[in-house]
């Protein structure tokens, strides 16, 4: 393979691509919920859970929020017995493959350029997943594969007892991810490997450059003369691990340990105030430092939601907390769009991250908003809770998308759906024309802009000639306007400063409509095609056919 050929996984279906229509979010506030007043000045209300298949509700998101998610941490379907009912044949990888390159060409999207992706996966499509991400992203792009022991036990019933999971690291940009991502904080047992047994006024420290070495030069053979009288040098056949121009700054600034008595090999210091602030992370995770499925069902959620049952599988919020202390920081924005029983809107939110989440499934309403409830109320006393001294606060909106913009009437004709009124209107027009929703107050042909200068107008009356012109002279010559209507009379381009268009046959080539489930639901597929017959055989063919063969003959 030469160097300029791109390694890719090819599947079933992988070049049909869905036609999203971009939706517009309508906010529910009775399932909305805020706390009745602020906690701190650090609380939050402006977080989004919206419920709706995930991929139409990530092409609503696309417009206004491309670029400026700081990390996206989802937990898809596993494509195992449980993500699809019938799983026998090959037919449903290929149709999950399709499932994620679509909603992961979205994410990456929305990735603000110090973003990063986190993806927890099992052994069943890891593989296969990565190759998809490489090809997407880019080699260059992949940090690393976590370990995440989920599972603390061992199960006696199958081949081998699955412990962990996998969690896939990819960022937008890796010079730029690198600059800014957070260590992780020094454990009581890493810190106290830092002493200070001659009461350094500079607090603990660790020996750093120190002792012999096998290796090495000349310059890194000389004697040292130790506070109690006595000259030193490496064994023979080694060296010191310090030059002497650094050994002699280091003793010049206090910074040499000779031992209790002075006569010990000398220590070089290195203090605990001056190292990076915390600890490179590692890709295993125990689940003493990351939780598991167990202790996150049984330690929290049933304490939380006593007469809720859990997820099988839910993610700890230790966990998540690993994840978001790592990839973000107070205030920066946090997507998932697998919520699942909501872990990373509830551990965001504790965290001090804005946060949106996404779920079709009606868990949306009996685990996860009850849980972001306790929460914001501050009667969620498990999972993180503790360790970050979250007392409650802040808030969420409940969104649900709205239906599809167009529907068919008797006749078969598109037409616009009797479920949106004038703003519903004039808002997904805008989106499916690029301009964002921005209604004027005074004004009331500027209902959306792209830019300063250039506005769009939506109405579902025919607009005559005269009605045009008298636009025409209110945009000016220094303005644009896009207007979109049912119909018009004269010619469209007679005035400079409008382009004119009809609804909807202006937006019907635009994308898919009336589709609102994208979930690759494997029993929804059609039944293939019946098998042609097989040809009628002439009479004699058969006998003819053994002579050709040379075979004794029926």
């Amino acid at each position: 393979m030469s160097n300029k050929q791109k390694l890719e996984l090819t599947w079933i279906g992988k070049e049909n691509r869905p036609r999203l229509e971009p939706r517009i979010l309508l906010e529910d506030a009775t399932l909305s919920h805020h706390a009745p007043h602020r906690v701190s000045d650090g609380d939050i209300f402006d977080n989004r859970l919206i419920f709706g298949d995930n991929l139409l509700a990530l092409k609503a998101l696309e417009q206004e929020f491309a670029g400026k998610v700081k990390c996206v941490f989802i937990d898809p379907p596993y494509n195992t017995g449980s993500a699809f009912t019938h799983y026998d044949d090959g037919i449903e990888h290929s149709l999950w493959l399709s499932l994620m390159r679509d909603r992961l060409d979205i994410l990456w999207k929305l990735l603000s350029d110090d973003g990063s992706l986190w993806i927890v996966i099992d052994d069943n499509e890891v593989h296969y997943l990565k190759v998809i991400c490489d090809e997407m992203f880019g080699r260059g792009n992949f940090v690393s594969s976590f370990a995440w022991e989920k599972d603390k036990g061992r199960r006696n019933d199958t081949d081998i007892s699955s412990a962990h999971d996998h969690i896939l690291l990819f960022v937008k940009s890796r010079d730029i991810w690198k600059k800014v991502r957070n260590p992780l904080p020094r454990s009581d047992s890493q810190k106290a490997r830092y002493r200070n047994p001659d009461n350094d006024p500079r607090g603990p420290w660790l020996q750093g450059d120190n002792g012999t070495a096998k290796s090495g030069g000349n310059s890194l053979l000389y004697p040292i003369r130790l506070p109690s009288g006595r000259v030193v040098l490496p064994p023979k056949g080694n060296y010191w691990r310090f030059s002497k121009e650094n050994f002699e700054n280091a003793q010049k600034e206090g910074r040499v340990y000779f031992g209790a008595n002075g006569d010990g090999m000398p220590l070089i210091k290195r203090y605990l105030s001056e190292v990076q602030d915390g600890v490179v992370p590692r890709t295993w995770w125990s689940a003493d430092d990351a939780g598991s499925n167990q202790s996150a069902k049984r330690d929290h959620l049933r304490k939380l939601l006593p007469d809720i049952e859990p997820f099988s599988t839910p993610k700890p919020e230790e966990l998540v907390r690993l994840v978001l202390h790592i990839s973000s920081n107070p205030g920066d924005l946090v997507l998932d769009s697998f919520a699942g029983s909501g872990t990373t809107g509830a551990v965001a939110h504790k965290m001090g991250r804005r946060w949106i989440m996404v779920e079709l499934g009606e868990h949306c309403h009996t685990h996860v908003i009850p849980r972001l409830k306790k929460v914001i109320d501050g009667e969620d006393k498990g999972g993180i809770t503790e360790e970050v001294g979250w007392k409650g606060g802040g808030g969420f909106r409940y969104f649900r998308l709205a239906p599809s913009l167009l529907e068919k009437d008797k006749h078969g004709q598109w037409v616009i759906s009797k479920e949106y009124n004038a703003a519903m209107l004039a808002e997904a027009l805008c989106k499916l024309e690029g301009f964002t929703y921005a209604p004027s107050d005074s004004v009331y042909w500027q209902q959306g802009r792209s830019t300063e200068r250039d506005f769009l107008y939506v109405t579902t009356q025919t607009l005559s000639a005269e009605q045009l012109a008298a636009l025409s002279d209110e945009v000016g010559p220094e303005r644009s306007l896009l207007v979109l209507c049912s119909a018009f009379r004269g010619v469209s381009d007679r005035w400079l400063n409008l382009t004119v268009k009809k609804i909807p046959k202006a937006v019907l080539a635009k994308c898919e409509w009336g589709h609102d489930d994208y979930s690759l639901k494997v029993e929804n597929l059609p039944k293939a095609p019946p098998e042609a017959p097989p040809p009628a055989v002439k009479p004699g063919a058969m006998r003819s056919l053994f002579d050709d063969l040379g075979e004794d003959k029926p």
